[in-house]
């Protein structure tokens, strides 16, 4: 069974930094497209990152590019979003993703379509981050 357990989430102060991990178990990572998104109380759920796997690239929202960066450890089966210089705007609950149709995609597909959250179809529980001082 697929599954995708995120944790790392917390309280952090303007300027901070925090490190999420998605663990993954019931596959073999290393050919899997994982997403990041993240839903605030009140907003749509938003797409901020993607570690496609397989040397097919990485890819990220203009919100986040700079500040967050992504790196699998796939002997770890685990994703690693680690971000720096949070912001306020940046508290919201994160949840990691994958879909086994999307990760058959070569990376100009990926490309197109890593922030489309229909194309995930196994979704973490995910991890609340918090930016307040």
């Amino acid at each position: 069974q697929l599954r995708l357990v995120e944790s790392g989430g917390g309280l952090v102060q303007p300027g901070g930094s925090l490190r999420l991990s998605c663990k993954t178990s019931g596959f073999d990572l290393g050919y899997y497209v994982i997403g990041w998104f993240r839903q605030a109380p009140g907003k749509e759920r938003e797409a901020i990152s993607c570690s496609a796997g397989n040397d097919r690239g990485t890819y990220f929202a203009e919100s986040v590019k700079g500040r967050f960066n992504i790196s699998r450890d796939n002997t770890e089966n685990t994703v690693y979003l680690q971000m720096t210089s949070l912001k306020p705007e940046d508290t919201a609950e994160y949840y990691c993703a994958t879909g086994p149709a999307l990760s058959l995609f070569n990376s100009r597909a990926i490309g197109e379509n890593w922030y489309r959250s229909d194309k995930y179809t196994i979704w973490g529980h995910g991890t609340q981050v918090t930016v307040s001082s």
